[in-house]
C-alpha cells in the first residue's frame, strides 16, 4: 500500500512517518506540509510526483477543500484524522465520498472505538443514570471539547435521543434529566485521556481510555488506510473496522 502523509512535519505526521517506516506493507511516496515545507517535504499535494493508494491527513480542518479536490482528481482514498470541520467542509467530504473511499474518525485509536461501543451499551443499560464526560489533553490543543469527547456524547445520544450537552458546571443546581455534562482539561503534555462516568444512586461505572503516546493514533491511521485501500467509494469510520 502506498500513502502520502499530509501534515508530515507536525507531531502526528512525524509519528505516522515512524509507524509507516516500521510497517512492511506500507510505502510512503510523498510527504506534504504547507506550513513547514522543505527537506523532502512538499508544500502541496500537487507537488508529489507519485500517485498514492491513500492520502492520510493530519493537518487542520481548513485543508479539507484542497484534500477533497486532490482525491477527486487522482482517485486516491482519504483518511481524515482531523476534527473541528465546519458544516461546509463536512459537506465537501461527504460529497467526495460518493466518488472515492473516505475514512473519517474523531480519534484513530481502536481502543476509543471500543470505548464508544461500551458507552453506548452502558447508556442503554442505565437509562436513568447521570452521565458526565471528562477529557484531558496537552495545553496546546486548540479545540475544546475534543472531537473524541463529542463522539462519546454521540454514543450516549444514540441511546438517549433527547440528550443535551452542557459544558462545565457552575452553581449548585442538579442537572436536568436530559443533560450530559462535559468537562475539558488542558495541561502539560497529556496526549489524551477520556473518561465517561455513568452513575446511579447505587453504583458508578467509569469507562476510561488513556493514550500513552501519539503512536496509537499513527498505528490506527495505518489500520484505517489498509481498511479503505481499494474499497468502493463511501464514508467509513472505526466502527467499520471493528465490524470487519
Amino acid at each position: 500500500m502506498t500513502i502520502i502523509i499530509n501534515g508530515a512535519a507536525g507531531r502526528m505526521g512525524k509519528a505516522l512517518r515512524e509507524a509507516a517506516a516500521n510497517a512492511d506493507d506500507v510505502t510512503v511516496v510523498g510527504l506534504v506540509d504547507k506550513f513547514a515545507a522543505g527537506e523532502g517535504v512538499c508544500a502541496s499535494l500537487d507537488e508529489v510526483d507519485a500517485k498514492a493508494d491513500v492520502v492520510v491527513d493530519f493537518t487542520t480542518h481548513t485543508c479539507a477543500p484542497e484534500l477533497c479536490d486532490y482525491a477527486l482528481r487522482t482517485g486516491s482514498a482519504l483518511v481524515i484524522a482531523t476534527t473541528g470541520h465546519t458544516a461546509e467542509e463536512l459537506s465537501l467530504i461527504k460529497a467526495a465520498s460518493a466518488s472515492v473511499p473516505v475514512f473519517m474518525s474523531a480519534n484513530m485509536s481502536l481502543g476509543v472505538a471500543v470505548l464508544r461501543d461500551l458507552v453506548r451499551r452502558a447508556a442503554a443499560s442505565f437509562p436513568d443514570a447521570d452521565i458526565e464526560i471528562v477529557e484531558t489533553h496537552h495545553d496546546r490543543k486548540l479545540d475544546a471539547p475534543s472531537g473524541t469527547a463529542l463522539a462519546l456524547f454521540d454514543s450516549v445520544k444514540a441511546e438517549r435521543p433527547e440528550a443535551r450537552l452542557v459544558c462545565g458546571r457552575e452553581g449548585q443546581a442538579k442537572r436536568e434529566r436530559d443533560e450530559v455534562g462535559m468537562h475539558s482539561l488542558r495541561m502539560g503534555n497529556v496526549v489524551g485521556e477520556h473518561t465517561v462516568y455513568i452513575a446511579t444512586d447505587n453504583e458508578t461505572i467509569a469507562l476510561t481510555h488513556t493514550a500513552a503516546s501519539r503512536a496509537v493514533f499513527a498505528d490506527g491511521a495505518l489500520v484505517a488506510a489498509r481498511h479503505i485501500a481499494g474499497r468502493r467509494p463511501g464514508l467509513y469510520d472505526m466502527t467499520d473496522v471493528l465490524g470487519a
